[in-house]
């Protein structure tokens, strides 16, 4: 089932939550909503569920208009950050809740509801599990009952608040990747909040990054993570090194260096900044061509195969970090204290919003 988001307004109070929101998800797609608190991802989320009514605007399932449609009609099933599991029932009941609470002819048997049931905890891995409550499971079997409470209706779209926010990393990784094993599976439609940006990168078909009420940028993890719309997307999306100075009719002046901006051909003068992420930085110990920066080593740490490198530019008062393999820091032999030479690999450059040409 396919979502429509059309010019969608929420305002609380004086907060205006969500502003001008349009969006179109795909039969079967899985989409992660994806920014800071407060950027107004869950209130969208929310919206989506019938959990929340919004104050203009129109939500859409395959083209049919549901936003005044209450939410035990919209066939949406919701998975909350804290499982929202019912402690007095163990777990064959809390799965089998929304189906026993069904209206009479609607209700499947019992034995149709137990064959159901036990067929989901096979898929969440949790058959061993049915007569336990839920004090005695994990967090990570908690939130795998949760998604089969949620499936057990079988809804036509999914809908996840930060589902994994309340585990540890490991187990987050491992049901992340589960996640995405059964939407390929189920092939229904999903969207997901996270405020995680490995999470957004590492499930979802297309990430909706969102700041202040608006969508700032849409696409795949590959098209938001290598061409951020904004900076703020630029900033959002893993570590980043900034770079203050001018730009002059395509040229962009650091300091002492100078590298091309074609993108701004057409400012004859501005302030800009460039963004270049700490992986596209190339580190070596001889000056190497007119655009090296010269820097001192502050600080080296390696996390497995990559070594981070901590750097303050001898020619202004910017700290940088530069990511290399484990195998090129050895090959380097760089100490701390010692100066050293970064060469901008990949540069993008941006225009603070209030220039007029």
């Amino acid at each position: 089932m396919s979502i429509q988001i059309q010019n969608v307004w929420k305002q609380y109070g004086t907060f205006q939550a969500l502003q001008q929101i349009n969006l179109e998800i795909p039969k079967g797609e899985l989409v992660a909503l994806l920014g800071p608190s407060g950027s107004g991802k869950t209130t969208l989320l929310r919206i989506i569920a019938g959990l929340e009514q919004a104050d203009q605007g129109a939500i859409l399932f395959d083209g049919e208009d549901l936003t005044d449609i209450h939410v035990k009609n919209r066939q949406v099933g919701f998975v909350f950050q804290h499982y929202a599991l019912f402690k007095h029932m163990n777990v064959f009941e809390n799965v089998a809740f929304g189906l026993k609470v069904r209206k009479k002819k609607l209700r499947p048997s019992a034995a149709e509801i137990e064959e159901k049931v036990l067929e989901l905890l096979r898929l969440v891995k949790m058959d061993g599990f049915a007569a336990r409550y839920p004090a005695q499971l994990s967090g990570g079997q908690r939130q795998r009952i949760a998604l089969a409470r949620a499936l057990a209706v079988e809804p036509k779209i999914l809908l996840l608040d930060e589902p994994f926010g309340a585990l540890d990393a490991k187990v987050r990784k491992e049901l992340r990747r589960w996640l995405r094993k059964l939407h390929d599976e189920f092939q229904i439609t999903s969207v997901f909040v996270t405020h995680d940006q490995e999470e957004a990168l590492d499930v979802a078909d297309r990430i909706v990054v969102m700041n202040e009420g608006r969508i700032e940028q849409m696409g795949t993890p590959e098209e938001v993570y290598d061409n951020p719309a904004s900076p703020f997307v630029y900033d959002f999306l893993g570590n980043v090194n900034l770079f203050h100075g001018r730009v002059r009719k395509g040229k962009l002046n650091l300091g002492s260096i100078e590298l091309e901006a074609p993108e701004h051909v057409h400012i004859s003068d501005a302030d800009a900044v460039a963004y270049v992420r700490p992986h596209q930085l190339s580190i070596t110990r001889t000056k190497q061509g007119i655009d090296a920066i010269p820097a001192k080593v502050i600080y080296t740490h390696a996390v497995g195969p990559v070594v981070y490198i901590e750097l303050k530019r001898d020619d202004a008062d910017e700290y940088l970090e530069a990511e290399v393999s484990k195998e090129q820091f050895e090959q380097l032999k760089i100490r701390t204290g010692e100066v050293v030479y970064a060469h901008l690999k990949e540069v993008k450059v941006f225009i603070p919003e209030d220039f007029v040409i």
